[in-house]
């Protein structure tokens, strides 16, 4: 795949994640991460480094779309900035102990996480599963402490953690408004520190390809990021008007496939 067709694929990928993540919701990383994976396998990236790569990028891309979410829902006063203050604290650090975590796997192993990861995530949205929400006030020390630990796993995965995030939001009392446009200010340092990290761990690496910092390949920085945003408009507009359930189950198989498909692969 010459530079020219690698941009033009992930110009449709920032399109496909953007719309994605528009209509149920989700972070584009779930899609993105996977699609990378198999990009860099077909551009000749070694499967050593390839999913360390795809979650670096993965992770650069949310630096940019996380600032027109945080833009929209601050708009909104759906931000707890009160909530995302402490978490932040435990964010930045778990989010750098997560891309050192994930250095440190073999690029099988790393597969293998994601794709439990992503089966995880296809079970919880056939089942509809949610915690119960509770009226209790956590803590400054809980928050951060639960901060560290979204931050480590999702720089670990390459996601700005909104599927992590929003569970434990709402099961601490904090309505879905607030615990989605909360969300989406935490996905923000989650990404700044993972990719940052995932860019020194990754220097230097054997096998990269051309135009790589670290473990962020700047052409599919680029593709994404000027497709992601716009198609996250298109796909919120789609979501009141068509049926959403069956929308959810499809992309549900989707990740299915995917999950089955690192398994076997890993």
């Amino acid at each position: 795949m010459g530079i020219l067709e690698a941009l033009a694929f992930y110009l449709g990928l920032g399109a496909v994640a953007g719309t994605l993540a528009g209509l149920f919701g989700i972070g584009g990383g779930l899609i993105i991460v996977p699609a990378l994976v198999f990009a860099f396998g077909w551009q000749g990236v070694s499967g050593s480094i390839s999913a360390h790569l795809a979650v670096g990028t993965s992770l650069a891309t949310v630096v940019f779309t996380s600032l027109s979410s945080i833009r929209t829902h601050h708009g909104k006063g759906a931000v707890r900035w009160e909530l995302f203050r402490p978490m932040a604290a435990g964010i930045l650090l778990g989010a750098a102990l997560g891309a050192v975590t994930a250095g440190l796997l073999s690029g099988e192993m790393l597969q293998g996480i994601i794709g439990v990861f992503v089966l995880l995530v296809a079970a919880k949205m056939v089942t509809g599963w949610s915690p119960m929400a509770s009226d209790r006030q956590p803590a400054k020390a809980e928050l951060g402490g639960v901060g560290g630990g979204i931050g480590w796993l999702s720089a670990i995965v390459g996601i700005g953690g909104g599927t992590l995030t929003v569970p434990y939001l709402t099961w601490v009392g904090v309505r879905m408004q607030h615990a989605v446009g909360t969300s989406a200010a935490c996905g923000l340092p989650i990404a700044v520190s993972g990719a940052l990290t995932n860019m020194v761990v990754g220097w230097g690496r054997e096998g990269l390809p051309e135009y790589s910092v670290g473990f962020v390949f700047l052409p599919a920085l680029l593709g994404i990021v000027l497709m992601s945003v716009p198609f996250a408009r298109v796909g919120a507009l789609l979501a009141h008007q068509l049926d959403e359930r069956w929308l959810k189950r499809l992309f549900a198989l989707l990740l299915v496939v995917i999950g089955v498909r690192f398994l076997i692969s890993g």
